[in-house]
């Protein structure tokens, strides 16, 4: 996981790029804490490319969210190996897109993504992008 530097800084405030060997290491029905949303802060953009095809599996799906369990409020069930562009903003939390930031926090607050694919152990090549958008208020205060 990294944090965009201000030269970098566009759509993303954070970044995670993860190959066929970091799937496999989470492992199937595994997570990883990706990121976190400060204190006071909330996502506004999440989206995931799939930018090298994965190979030696058709059901790899993630999903990306705050719910260790099923983190799925910003990426929701999303197939990668059907991807043919990326996907923005389909978790639970959002209802339309980009209308409002979501998942507004108190406390810190990990965010996860979750592999799930029974064949994860036979990948051989794939590489995966996500990218959030999040907001710190109290970077302010």
């Amino acid at each position: 996981m990294a944090k965009v530097a201000i030269n970098e800084l566009g759509a993303f405030t954070d970044v995670v790029r993860l190959d066929f060997n970091d799937l496999k290491a989470i492992g199937n029905g595994g997570s990883l804490v990706i990121a976190k949303i400060p204190a006071q802060g909330a996502v506004e953009l999440a989206g995931v490319a799939e930018t090298v095809a994965v190979v030696g599996s058709s059901s790899l799906v993630i999903d990306v969210g705050t719910t260790s369990a099923d983190p799925d409020e910003f990426i929701d069930a999303l197939d990668v190996d059907a991807m043919t562009v990326p996907v923005f903003n389909t978790g639970d939390q959002f209802t339309s897109g980009y209308s409002k930031a979501v998942k507004a926090v108190a406390s810190e607050t990990e965010v996860y993504v979750k592999v799930t694919d029974a064949a994860i152990a036979s990948i051989t090549a794939g590489e995966v992008v996500i990218g959030l958008r999040i907001i710190d208020l109290a970077k302010f205060a």
